[in-house]
């Protein structure tokens, strides 16, 4: 029996919202977009490869969330990407530190929260 894995994360977009979508998923963070199925194009959709897995935008009208949800993205410089989102006008914020992988938080333009890390340790080795 092979391993379950993610294949794609889903994440809401207010409707109209392409343009934003574009500039901070493809322009910012440098994913690729791939065309969805054209079998569900007419439901507002903007998709991105997401290493393995993709990552889903969908268009749904904006509601509070003060929920801890959020999808974590794995880069290859931290404090690159960290950097990037501050000069784009963005606030990362510090979290608990988990040992082996540095991470901060950041909300996409809509309000998702979104976990940044690199891996650069095993974090069970630090287990007490």
């Amino acid at each position: 029996m092979t391993r379950p894995r993610v294949q794609h994360v889903s994440l809401p977009r207010p409707p109209g919202s392409d343009e934003a979508t574009r500039a901070f998923y493809g322009d910012l963070l440098g994913l690729e977009e791939i065309p969805p199925p054209t079998s569900i194009v007419s439901l507002d959709v903007i998709w991105y490869r997401l290493g393995e897995a993709e990552l889903h935008l969908f268009a749904e009208e904006p509601h509070s969330d003060p929920s801890g949800r959020h999808v974590c993205i794995e880069v290859d410089d931290l404090e690159a990407t960290r950097a990037r989102l501050v000069a784009a006008g963005y606030t990362p914020e510090d979290t608990v530190a988990i040992p082996g992988r540095p991470r901060f938080f950041c909300r996409d333009p809509f309000g998702n929260r979104i976990e940044f890390t690199t891996i650069v340790d095993d974090y069970m080795k630090y287990q007490g």
